[in-house]
C-alpha cells in the first residue's frame, strides 16, 4: 500500500533524533518529488500529526529569559550562535512537516505541498549543514541547552492555516532575513569559511520559504474574498506576542513578496 504524503508527514514529526528526523525528511520529499516528476504523485491522504513533534533528550530546553546569552566574539560565543541556528532548522523541519499534516480539511493545490515539502527538504539539508560546522568545532547539536518557546507559534495556530502561514514563515522566517547577513559578518570577520557557505546557503534558501508563506497566504485570502493585508495584521497581533523589531531586509522581504504595510504597522504595540 503507498504510503501517503501526510504519513510521511507524521513519520518525520514522530522521529526524535535530529539527524534520523532529517534524512527521513529528505529521503521522503525524494520520494515526493520523483512521484511528481513521474506524473503519479502520491495521495495526500489524512494525518495526525502530534501536538508536538519528538525530540531528543538534549538539549535541554528552557525558557528563553534562561537561555544563556550568545558573545561572538569568542569560539564558544560563535559555537553557542550555531547550536541556536541548528536548534531553529530542526523545528523548522517540524513546522513545515506539520503544515502539511495538520490542515486536512482544507483542500489545498498540489502546489501547495510542492513547495512545503521542497521547504522541509531545505531546512533539513540547513540542519545538516550547521552540525558539520558544530562538529568540525568539537560540539554537536545537543551540547548546550536551547529555547523552549519555538513550537509555541505552531500550537497557538493548530486551528488556523492563515495564523500559521501568517507567523511562522511570514513574521519568524522574515526575521532570519533581517539576521543572518549580521551573523555571516561574524563568521567572516573569524575567518570561519565553511560556516560562512552554510550561512549562504540557508540565506539564499529562506527567501524562498518566506515567498512559500506570502504565496499561499495570499491565495486563501483570494478565495475567501478577503484583503491580505489588514487580515494579516490581524493575525499576527493575535498569535504574535510582541511587536515586531526593526531595522527590517527591506530588500529580501520584498523579494519574498512582503511589502512594508505588511510589517512596519506591527513595530508598535496593538
Amino acid at each position: 500500500m503507498t504510503q501517503s504524503l501526510r504519513d510521511m508527514a507524521v513519520a518525520v514529526l514522530n522521529t526524535a533524533d535530529g539527524r534520523e528526523k532529517t534524512a527521513l525528511s529528505r529521503r521522503y520529499a525524494a520520494t515526493w518529488f520523483a512521484a511528481r516528476k513521474a506524473g503519479a504523485p502520491l495521495p495526500i491522504g489524512r494525518g495526525t500529526p502530534p501536538d508536538r513533534p519528538a525530540r531528543p533528550a538534549r538539549p535541554e530546553l528552557l525558557d528563553p529569559r534562561d537561555v544563556p546569552r550568545r558573545r561572538p566574539g569568542s569560539s564558544q560565543g560563535r559555537i553557542a550562535i550555531l547550536h541556536a541556528i541548528a536548534h531553529i532548522e530542526l523545528n523548522a523541519v517540524d513546522l513545515h512537516w506539520d503544515l502539511i499534516a495538520r490542515f486536512h480539511d482544507v483542500d489545498m493545490p498540489l502546489g501547495f505541498f510542492d513547495d512545503w515539502v521542497k521547504a522541509a527538504d531545505e531546512e533539513s539539508k540547513h540542519f545538516n549543514l550547521i552540525c558539520d560546522c558544530l562538529e568540525a568545532m568539537g560540539s554537536h547539536y545537543g551540547d548546550m541547552p536551547a529555547h523552549a518557546g519555538m513550537w509555541r507559534a505552531a500550537e497557538d495556530t493548530a486551528g488556523d492555516i492563515l495564523g500559521r502561514l501568517a507567523v511562522v514563515p511570514m513574521v519568524l522566517e522574515a526575521r532570519g532575513l533581517d539576521v543572518t547577513p549580521g551573523m555571516i559578518k561574524i563568521f567572516q570577520q573569524a575567518r570561519e569559511e565553511a560556516t560562512v557557505a552554510a550561512l549562504e546557503v540557508i540565506y539564499a534558501e529562506e527567501v524562498g520559504h518566506v515567498a512559500y508563506g506570502s504565496k499561499w497566504f495570499n491565495f486563501l485570502c483570494g478565495r475567501q474574498g478577503l484583503d491580505p493585508q489588514p487580515v494579516f495584521l490581524d493575525l499576527v497581533r493575535r498569535y504574535f506576542h510582541s511587536p515586531l523589531k526593526p531595522p527590517f531586509n527591506e530588500e529580501k522581504r520584498a523579494q519574498a513578496g512582503l511589502p512594508p504595510d505588511f510589517y512596519w504597522p506591527l513595530t508598535e504595540p496593538a
